[in-house]
């Protein structure tokens, strides 16, 4: 079953009168419980594609599908819906609410589910924060934090609600080597456990290593696939 397709995918920006493409003509198809990594350089248009994949961008032309759903077509109620219960987006840069602590930012997207009781939630947030090392730090608010803490948060937030997809945008870039690898373990023993579509944009050669299928990108065009 296919988790995300893009087709005939093309993105622009506009500076004035100036069109920036970041990505052109793009034909993806990625299944569900697939560990991917799109590789590129900076500027090739890897965040570009999750953005648009995870429904914080528009495409400009073509069509991405999530979960066999047209999210060009889908309500903004559908659209939330999509980003509450479908898709775990890690950001490069933590988008982690300043006001509130570790605890706090990595329950927050159950705060918005129904269906999730009080002692599960509480359950689930600390399951998360203990897995990603950061039991000691959890009344902290990201302005205590070193970059590579307030990435684990980011990551145990984009985990906790059980996604089927996760979208990892440079997971491991502020992390230290012995860090990184336990957070790609924990990745993909999720990946492996629940068959959670795992979708990444990295330079990083150890999660390279680690994906089934690696996709490089340059200058918004699929350039190779392995």
């Amino acid at each position: 079953m296919k988790s995300i397709a893009l087709k005939d995918v093309v993105k622009n920006y506009y500076l004035g009168e100036v069109v920036v493409p970041a990505l052109k003509s793009v034909n993806l198809n990625i299944s569900s419980g697939e560990f991917t990594v799109i590789a590129g350089p900076s500027g090739s248009g890897k965040t570009t594609l999750l953005n648009l994949v995870g429904c914080v961008d528009t495409a400009t032309a073509g069509i991405v599908s999530v979960g066999d759903e047209d999210t060009a077509k889908l309500s903004e109620r559908k659209l939330t819906d999509l980003r509450l219960h479908t898709i775990g987006f890690i950001f490069q840069n933590f988008n982690l609410i300043s006001v509130l602590n570790v605890y706090d930012n990595v329950e927050f997207p159950l705060l918005l589910r129904t269906d999730i009781s009080k002692k599960e939630r509480r359950e689930r947030t600390l399951k998360f924060i203990s897995q990603v090392g950061l039991e000691g730090h959890m009344h902290h608010r990201p302005n205590e934090l070193s970059g590579g803490q307030r990435q684990r948060v980011a990551i145990a937030r984009a985990l906790v609600s059980s996604p089927k997809i996760v979208l990892a945008d440079e997971p491991t870039a502020n992390l230290d080597s012995v860090t990184g690898q336990k957070i790609i373990d924990l990745m993909k023993e999720i990946n492996e456990k629940e068959k959670t579509t795992f979708l990444f944009s990295t330079h990083d050669e150890k999660i390279i290593s680690h994906a089934r299928r690696v996709i490089r990108i340059l200058d918004g065009q699929i350039v190779t696939e392995q």
